[in-house]
């Protein structure tokens, strides 16, 4: 599968990642499923509500899920993934990402280090929840002819 986002989707989410610093920020990936993979739409920031780890965990309390996903219908979209950052390491799933995650979403992790925003990766667990797989992650301009939006979709 692959992800398809616009380059200001990763840059708001480098920036919500340079603001959280040394904290981990997270937040929703809204969008389409589509027969070549996941094509974000939006991207949906939400507070992490992690209070003893907050600089290597975060945490999407359930009401603020709930929330989300009906704002996401209510715009005709889902929730196709999740984001957060990585203070001062690299931008690979840890164990404990993997315990919490759900296989077939996106999870986009953007690298923070020192301050500054700096490789952004997507993954998707595997089915048997064994680990991660790296997925295409497209910016609009670096897409395939097939997941490219038209100039109306934006």
């Amino acid at each position: 599968m692959s992800l398809v986002m616009t380059r200001e989707h990763v840059e708001r989410i480098g920036a919500q990642g340079r603001a959280a610093y040394p904290s981990e920020c997270c937040g929703f990936l809204l969008g389409i499923w589509s027969p070549d993979g996941k094509r974000v739409k939006d991207v949906r920031p939400v507070e992490n509500a992690r209070t003893d780890s907050p600089h290597n965990r975060y945490l999407i309390t359930p009401d603020v899920f709930l929330r989300v996903e009906k704002e996401a219908r209510e715009r005709s979209l889902e929730v196709v993934g999740f984001y957060h950052s990585h203070p001062d390491v690299e931008a690979r799933p840890s164990a404990f990402d993997r315990d919490q995650a759900w296989a077939g979403y996106s999870y986009v992790i953007v690298s923070v280090r020192g301050g500054a925003p700096r490789e952004t990766r997507s993954w998707e667990l595997r089915p048997d929840r064994s680990a991660f797989d790296e997925e295409g992650l497209f910016v609009a301009e670096d897409a395939p002819t097939e997941s490219r939006p038209r100039a109306s979709e934006g």
